[in-house]
Parts: structure tokens; C-alpha cells; sequence
């Protein structure tokens, strides 16, 4: 099957007065009609860059995407213009941001915030958007749609907010959705039931799916492929299977030694990993984990491992891994 996003050697870069970050650096993945592919890892390791790389939202003069290709269903997105680019954004590549409280306009109604889109985008008359906009409240389960078109984000809970969210980027019956943190403050609960309804959603118009969480149990029950970033770069990408039950890199060990297990004593302590994620703006010589790893050899402080295939559909950036084919 055809890749519907390609993204390849993206290098995203942010001037800031401590230096340059090299915020994306080198990233490469794809994404597969209606697949959900997830981007996992600690908070500031380029996750949200990349989605806003691919949407083209970076806050420009400061940011800028230098280098690399995204291929979107047969078109390059960096080659298109500015107005060429907003046809896409929204109607055929959608974001569900991490906070839904400054994600929706506080001074307009719902029912402004759902038919703008579709009347932006042409797919609707005023009366026509009207009736989508109710169509999607009551598909992403908000009870008395025609009350609540009324109202404003205010009214409405964390919960409710993230399915209008939700109901906004699927209005113009999108073929990808990039999802950033979509249950960040929320509850246990409240998460489980958005992440079922947007999983339901994806496999019922058969849309694809960018998952960015640190939450490995999100990725467990809902990615069909995860790639694991670290200080910009993908270190280990695989299906999610393989990932959790063969991990090769030091860094998705310590992710999944860090996160509670039901099939493990109650007692039993967890492995955080020791130290903290290195500024983008002076990072270490060779490999960027290795000041927190318990395997670096001699090597890793020269060089900086490339991403190679480890097994089957299953690659890792790490020098240790390649001669011993398994470091735990």
C-alpha cells in the first residue's frame, strides 16, 4: 500500500539567544492509508515540532524548516504556497492540539468554531454547515447537540472541549489527522473513552492517525507502528508488537522499565532513567543519550549512530545494539 505521509531527513531549526536547537533533526517515517503511528517520548524531545513541521505552523521568522521532504498523498507540502498550503491545512490534514481551552476561540460559539472550517474550505452553504456541525457533536457523543451549538468553550468541561476538538478536525472529512497529547489534563476515564472514540472514528472513515504521547499505554492499546524520539531524532521505529516486546534501544528500555506493570508484584520498584534530557542547543558530542546510558561504549561518545534495521520492520540508532543485537 501506498505511504499517504512521507516524511524524509526533516530538519526543523529554532534561533533562540541561548543558540541554534536543532529541534527536528534528521527525522524520517511514514504513514499508511488509515493506520495510527505514534511519536513517543519525553517532553521537549521534538514530538509537537514535527506535527506543526508537517502542518506548517512553525512560528516563523525564528523557526525554520531547512531541510528534508513531506509528501502528502502525491504532493510535496514544503514546495506549496502559502495559500496552496491552507487548502490542505484543515481539509485533508487536521490537528487536534494539546489544550483544547486556548485551542478554541473563547469569544465565539461552538456552532462559529465547527461551520467556519467547512465554510472556509467551500465543503458547505451556511445552512448546509449548520447541519454538519450538528451531525458531528452528537458523532463525538456531546449530548444535546442543538443547546450546546449555542454555547461557548467556557460551558463546556475539559472532556467535552477535546471532542469539539475532536468534531472540528474531522468537519472536512480529512485523510489525516496529526493528534498532539489529545488527553493531556485530563482523567483516567475521561482519556480512555476519547482515545475509543477517536480510534472508533479512524476506522470508521478510514482515516489516518499521528499519535504524539509520552504515554506508552496509549501506544500499547492504540498504535499500529511507533517511532521513539529523543533530542530531535527518531531512535527506534517499529510496530508497536515489536517495540514492546523486543525494544533495542537503551533509551525505549528505559521508557518502558519506567512505566508501571500489572504483571509485576505491587511492591516492585520502577527504573526511572537517571539524568535529565540534554539542551538542544549544546548537545553532547556522538550519541545524545549517551550521558544517561548504562551501555555506552568508547564509540558513542565520537560518533552519532544512524538509524539501521535491527530485525524485520524494526530499526534502532544504537552502536550497542548493532554488535550485540539485543542490550538488555
Amino acid at each position: 500500500m501506498a505511504d499517504l505521509l512521507a516524511v524524509r531527513g526533516l530538519k526543523t531549526h529554532i534561533k533562540t539567544s541561548m543558540g541554534l536547537v536543532k529541534a527536528v533533526d534528521g527525522v524520517s517515517f511514514d504513514v499508511k492509508p488509515g493506520e495510527t503511528v505514534a511519536l513517543v517520548g519525553e517532553s521537549g524531545c521534538g514530538k509537537s515540532m514535527t506535527a506543526l513541521s508537517i502542518m506548517r505552523l512553525i512560528p516563523a521568522p525564528q523557526a525554520e524548516t531547512v531541510a528534508g521532504e513531506i509528501r502528502f498523498d502525491g504532493k510535496n507540502l514544503l514546495g506549496l504556497d502559502g495559500e496552496a498550503m491552507r487548502r490542505v491545512r484543515g481539509a485533508e490534514i487536521a490537528m487536534i492540539f494539546q489544550e483544547p481551552m486556548t485551542s478554541l476561540n473563547p469569544v465565539l460559539t461552538i456552532e462559529r468554531q465547527l461551520t467556519e472550517t467547512l465554510e472556509a474550505h467551500g465543503a458547505a452553504s451556511r445552512r448546509a454547515a449548520r447541519e454538519r456541525a450538528l451531525e458531528l457533536l452528537r458523532l463525538v457523543g456531546i449530548p444535546d447537540p442543538a443547546e450546546r451549538l449555542k454555547q461557548y468553550p467556557h460551558q463546556f468541561s475539559g472532556g467535552m472541549r477535546q471532542r469539539v476538538m475532536i468534531a472540528i478536525a474531522l468537519s472536512c472529512r480529512p485523510k489525516l489527522i496529526l493528534a498532539d497529547e489529545p488527553t493531556t489534563a485530563l482523567d483516567v476515564t475521561i482519556q480512555a473513552q476519547l482515545l475509543e472514540l477517536m480510534r472508533g472514528l479512524s476506522r470508521e472513515f478510514g482515516v489516518a492517525l499521528v499519535m504524539i504521547t509520552h504515554n506508552l499505554g496509549v501506544v500499547a492499546r492504540y498504535a499500529d507502528r511507533v517511532n521513539v524520539m529523543y533530542a530531535g531524532k527518531i531512535v527506534e521505529s517499529g510496530a508497536a508488537a515489536d517495540i514492546y516486546r523486543d525494544p533495542r534501544h537503551p533509551y525505549t528500555i528505559g521508557l518502558l522499565h519506567s512505566v508501571p506493570r500489572l504483571d509485576q508484584p505491587r511492591r516492585t520498584r520502577l527504573e526511572p532513567i537517571e539524568g535529565q534530557p540534554p539542551d538542544l542547543w549544546a548537545l553532547p558530542p556522538g550519541c545524545s543519550f549517551r550521558p544517561r546510558c548504562r551501555y555506552a561504549i568508547e564509540k558513542c561518545a565520537r560518533e552519532v549512530p544512524a538509524l539501521r534495521s535491527a530485525a524485520s520492520g524494526h530499526d534502532a540508532a544504537c552502536f550497542v545494539a548493532e554488535q550485540t543485537n539485543n542490550v538488555e
